[in-house]
């Protein structure tokens, strides 16, 4: 009977050799690191010109300018925003306010009325007119319309006019109905018989 084989090869056979730590090492005593990083190139910082590093920081310098403007023009753009916001703002509130004192033009005009026939001399209603008149007037809606003021086209309405001897200029003689503004804003204007210069 033959003897079996070993069939485990020797220690060392059939495997591939270790590496020789050595020969990575150069001639000059590198290693191989060392060689990698000179393969790499030299250091940036110390491989820049004065030249160079004034150029980096004249660019820094106008990136930061860039900046700052941009910076400057959106905080404009903001308040310019803020601005047109609150004008819209302020500019529905009185369109408002006008809508709602045209729908009371015509109680002011009854207790106009009601005041020339001497109805609001006394008692409760004079109490009442008085607070209303007081609450339009919180509004901003001020009256228009006086005898004896120029005429103006811009608040008056002439509805007759009159040759009066001695007047040069257009005058309210009369006031028919009284007319309503809110600020510069006209709500009606005031329907007046006008004093005209009469002609020789």
């Amino acid at each position: 009977m033959a003897d079996k084989k070993d069939k485990n090869p020797k220690k060392g056979e059939g495997q591939a050799p270790e590496p020789d730590l050595g020969a990575m090492e150069q001639d000059d005593g590198t290693n191989a690191d060392d060689s990698l990083i000179e393969a790499e190139g030299p250091d940036v910082e110390t491989s820049l010109s004065d030249v160079d590093l004034a150029f980096l920081d004249q660019s820094a310098d106008e990136l930061a300018a860039e900046r700052l403007a941009d910076l400057q023009r959106l905080q404009a753009e903001y308040v310019n925003y803020r601005n047109r916001v609150e004008r819209d703002r302020e500019s529905s509130k009185q369109l408002v306010i006008a809508d709602v004192a045209k729908n009371l033009l015509p109680i002011l005009d009854d207790l106009d009325r009601a005041e020339a026939h001497g109805d609001l001399e006394e008692g409760p209603m004079a109490l009442i007119a008085q607070k209303f008149r007081t609450t339009v007037e919180k509004l901003g809606v001020t009256r228009v319309g006086v005898k004896d003021e120029p005429f103006d086209h811009n608040l008056h309405e002439a509805i007759v006019q009159i040759p009066t001897p001695g007047v040069e200029a257009m005058t309210v003689a009369d006031v028919v109905e009284v007319g309503y503004q809110l600020g510069s804003r006209l709500l009606r204007p005031a329907k007046v018989a006008v004093a005209v210069p009469q002609e020789d």
